[in-house]
C-alpha cells in the first residue's frame, strides 16, 4: 500500500474522463482504506432508535401537501442489473405485471401523482454505466415524462478495482469492463452535483428530493411525505419500515454515543461476533427502507463547503475481479450508502412509515409475489396488497433462482395465493393453469421433475391450521 496505488487509479479515472469532484471522492475512501479502515460500527459505540414519529400519527394539511410535492423531484437509483437472478440488463427492465415493468408502473406513478395534485413531479434516474442505454429506449415510449428544461437521468460514476495485496489498479486484459466498478449508491450526491442535474433543479424551483430503488415500486410519490418533510425543516430524512422476524437483514438506523447524531449501519458494517445484535428485531425494531428525502439546498451547500466530499463511511467488499470466476484475482471494491449522508446532516429525521412502501424485488420469490393475485395493480400504478398479510414465499433456488428457470416453470403465471399464508416450493415443479395455493402450500421434493396439473388446489385447510 502505497502512493504509488493511489496515483494509477487517479490517472486510470482521468483518462476515462471521470469528474475531478469524483476521482476527489475516491481519494478520500482510498486514504481511509490505506489507514486500515473497516467502516464497521460496534453495538457499543450506538443506541438503539426506539421512538422515531410515525406518518400515520402526523397531520398534514392537503394544500400544504401539494406544494410541497410541487416542489419534489422523485429520483430512481437505476443502475441495478439484476446479476442475482441471472440478469445482464437493468432489472427495471424486467415485467412486473401484464407486461409493464418497473419503469413503465413507476411511469404510471408519476403520471397519475401529476394528475391528481396538479404538479409537474420531475422523474429523474441514477444509471450505471451498463444500464443507461436500454432503460432510455424504453422511456422514450413516454413522451409525455421528460420535465422541460431537465434532463431524464444523470450516470452514476466508476471507479477502479483495487487489487487486494498492493492496492494498485487491477488489469484484466480478457474483459477490461470488469476493471471497473459503481461506488455504491452513496455516490448519488457527488454524481448528482457533477452532472448539473442539482443546480438545475434549483434553477428550477425545486427544493425537495425523493430517492429510492427502482425496484421498490412501494416508494410512489406520496403528497403527506412531502408535506410531513417540507414542514419539519429537515435537511435530510430517512423512511422507516417496522421490522419483523423476516427483516434481520436490512440497514437500520442507530443513535451514535459519540455526537448522538442518526447513523446507519448495514450487515456488511457489523462486526460478525456482533451479528446477534444486528438482526434481534427487538433491540432494533426498525429498518432503513432506502427511502430517503433531502432538502436540495441543504445538500448543495454540504457539498460545495466540503469540496464535494461528504465523508460517508466507508463500505469494503472483497470479490474476485470476474466476479464469475473464483479464480480470478481477489480484489477490493470501495462502496459508499446513501441512507450514509443522514449522519451529515444536524438535525436529521426518521419517520416511519407503512410497509406498503417497501415492495423490493431482490429474489424470483419476491418477484413471484408481486406477479401473484396477492397484489392488486390500482390505476394509479401501485400494488396494493389484496390480502389481510403477503403469504411468505420459498422458492427452491436450484430450479428457480435465476429469471429464465423462473419463468420456464410458470409458463401460464404463478399460482393464486389469495388463499395462502405461505407459498415453499422444494424440487423442480413446473406449474399448470389456475392452480390455487391453500394455506401452508408446499410441495416438496419428488427427487424428479414433475407437473403440477391445471387446476391443482394444494395446501393446508382452514380446519387443518386451527389449534
Amino acid at each position: 500500500m502505497s502512493d504509488e496505488g493511489l496515483r494509477l487509479a487517479q490517472e486510470k479515472m482521468r483518462a476515462a474522463g471521470i469528474d475531478e469532484r469524483a476521482i476527489d471522492v475516491f481519494s478520500h475512501q482510498y486514504r481511509q482504506l490505506e489507514a486500515g479502515a473497516t467502516g464497521l460500527i460496534p453495538e457499543d459505540s450506538i443506541r438503539p432508535l426506539l421512538d422515531p414519529p410515525h406518518l400515520a400519527d402526523v397531520a398534514i394539511d392537503p394544500d400544504a401537501a401539494r406544494e410541497a410535492l410541487g416542489r419534489t423531484v422523485l429520483i430512481k437509483l437505476n443502475g441495478g442489473l439484476g446479476t442475482s437472478m441471472g440478469m445482464d440488463r437493468a432489472k427495471s427492465l424486467l415485467p412486473v405485471r401484464d407486461g409493464r415493468s418497473f419503469l413503465d408502473l413507476i411511469v404510471a406513478q408519476v403520471r397519475h401523482a401529476r394528475a391528481t395534485n396538479g404538479v409537474r413531479l420531475p422523474l429523474v434516474l441514477m444509471h450505471s454505466f451498463r444500464t443507461r442505454e436500454d432503460s432510455l429506449a424504453a422511456l422514450a415510449g413516454h413522451p409525455d415524462l421528460p420535465v422541460e428544461g431537465l434532463p431524464l437521468d444523470f450516470l452514476q460514476n466508476q471507479e477502479p478495482k483495487l487489487l487486494a495485496e498492493d492496492l494498485t489498479p487491477v488489469s484484466w486484459p480478457a474483459d477490461p469492463s470488469l476493471e471497473w466498478c459503481p461506488p455504491g449508491h452513496g455516490d448519488l450526491y457527488t454524481a448528482i452535483l457533477s452532472s448539473g442535474v442539482l443546480e438545475a433543479l434549483l434553477e428550477q424551483g425545486y427544493r425537495y428530493a425523493n430517492t429510492s430503488n427502482a425496484d421498490n415500486l412501494g416508494a410512489a410519490p406520496n403528497p403527506a411525505l412531502a408535506g410531513w418533510f417540507a414542514a419539519s425543516g429537515a435537511p435530510y430524512a430517512a423512511e422507516l419500515c417496522r421490522r419483523t422476524a423476516a427483516d434481520r437483514k436490512g440497514g437500520h438506523l442507530a443513535i451514535r454515543r459519540a455526537d448522538g447524531r442518526l447513523i446507519l449501519r448495514d450487515t456488511a458494517q457489523t462486526p460478525p461476533d456482533e451479528m446477534a445484535y444486528f438482526t434481534d428485531e427487538h433491540r432494533h425494531p426498525f429498518f432503513h427502507t432506502n427511502n430517503l428525502w433531502f432538502d436540495l439546498e441543504a445538500l448543495h451547500a454540504a457539498l460545495v463547503e466540503r469540496g464535494s466530499v461528504l465523508g460517508l463511511p466507508l463500505i469494503r467488499n472483497t470479490k474476485t475481479v470476474d466476479p464469475a470466476d473464483p479464480s480470478s484475482p481477489t480484489v477490493v471494491q470501495v462502496e459508499t450508502a446513501m441512507g450514509a449522508a443522514i449522519e451529515v446532516f444536524e438535525g436529521a429525521q426518521a419517520i416511519v412509515v407503512g410497509r406498503e412502501r417497501f415492495l423490493p424485488v431482490k429474489t424470483t420469490d419476491d418477484l413471484l409475489l408481486l406477479r401473484s393475485d396477492a397484489y392488486d395493480l390500482g390505476a394509479d400504478g401501485v400494488l396494493h396488497l389484496a390480502v389481510p398479510s403477503a403469504p411468505l414465499v420459498a422458492l427452491d433456488p436450484r430450479f428457480y433462482r435465476t429469471i429464465t428457470a423462473f419463468e420456464a416453470r410458470f409458463p401460464q403465471g404463478p399460482p393464486s395465493l389469495r388463499e395462502a399464508t405461505s407459498f415453499t416450493v422444494k424440487g423442480d415443479w413446473t406449474f399448470g393453469a389456475g392452480t390455487v395455493a391453500t394455506g401452508r402450500a408446499e410441495l416438496a421434493d419428488a427427487g424428479s421433475a414433475r407437473v403440477l396439473a391445471d387446476g391443482s388446489r394444494f395446501g393446508t385447510t382452514p380446519e387443518e391450521e386451527r389449534p
